[in-house]
């Protein structure tokens, strides 16, 4: 059965589900954050850029974030997956995979973005520890080595491009031919970037920390750490059931208030965007929570005749 009709609910609980379920208590709305606890950035020791933060867990984040809703009574936090959405803006049904239901007048999707499984050989044990998909996150951890980039055109070049600010030792492996072609090779060697277009046969490791590339033809090559693009897919296919408009990644469209194709529906975070920092996805998701707040004031004050 479901609980009397919430303000709203925020799905998600990374950084920008925590930082709009912060502004809904503030507001002295009902609210519900649902989180399966299952964060993209739990592969990594410690999240960084994020000021006061810089350095801190995941984890510890998480907790902290957690802890400064508890003096908000009208925020309740639950554990749990949400497998279907339905309704209209007024009157919104989520139902979680235990079979728990809740309404809500408004939604904010705060479901982020999931790794696809990577497919070169030792890229998962190096994943988080030496290899980054985010140099702003995690280059300076890697400064003046020599960096691998796996990445294949436009997003090799950006990459190799951004990556001096950290170090001049840059290589790209495109892990096969046809990843760039010869112009993009040209302007990356007259910059002093090395180009790999072999196969990887495997990464090798160290308890996390990457030591060499090795190719199928045998050949390899030492490495410091490495920044590779990631395959990413929705948090939730949620946002798009519901009628959201998404690009053919999955990043829903929104306004600058997180407000979506659908009324009464919002997003925040990497739902939203492909600038995946954390202290990004805080600020968008106090933008869409005061979106909420000011929506539901504006409503309230409409409906007195």
């Amino acid at each position: 059965m479901a609980d009397k009709r919430l303000d709203a609910i925020i799905i998600g609980g990374g950084p920008a589900g925590l930082s709009a379920a912060l502004v809904l208590g503030r507001a002295r709305r009902d609210a519900l954050l649902l989180d399966e606890g299952k964060p993209r950035n739990g592969v990594t020791r410690e999240s960084h850029g994020f000021v006061t933060r810089d350095g801190i867990a995941p984890t510890e984040f998480r907790r902290i974030g957690l802890e400064q809703l508890a003096p908000y009574p009208s925020v309740r936090v639950r554990a749990g997956k949400a497998v279907e959405a339905a309704g209209e803006n007024g009157r919104f049904r989520i139902v979680t995979e235990e079979g728990e239901t809740y309404e809500a007048r408004k939604l904010i999707f705060a479901t982020g973005k999931k790794d696809l499984p990577l497919d070169v050989p030792g890229l998962q044990e190096v994943y988080g520890r030496s290899a980054f998909v985010c140099p702003f996150c995690d280059g300076w951890e890697m400064r003046e080595r020599s960096l691998a980039i796996l990445a294949r055109g436009e997003h090799a070049m950006h990459m190799a491009k951004l990556l001096a600010a950290w170090s001049p030792r840059r290589t790209v492996l495109t892990n096969g031919q046809g990843g760039l072609d010869e112009v993009q090779i040209a302007e990356l060697e007259a910059h002093g970037v090395a180009v790999r277009t072999g196969t990887i046969r495997r990464l090798q490791a160290r308890d996390g920390m990457l030591e060499r590339v090795e190719w199928t033809d045998g050949t390899s090559e030492p490495f410091g750490g490495m920044i590779f693009a990631p395959q990413l897919a929705a948090g939730s296919d949620l946002p798009q059931r519901l009628g959201c408009r998404a690009d053919e990644a999955g990043t829903v469209e929104a306004s600058e208030m997180g407000q979506t194709s659908v009324p009464g529906v919002y997003c925040a975070g990497d739902a939203m965007t492909a600038r995946y920092q954390a202290i990004q996805a805080a600020a968008l998701g106090s933008i869409a929570g005061a979106a909420v707040v000011g929506e539901l004031m504006l409503e309230a004050w409409n409906a007195v005749e």
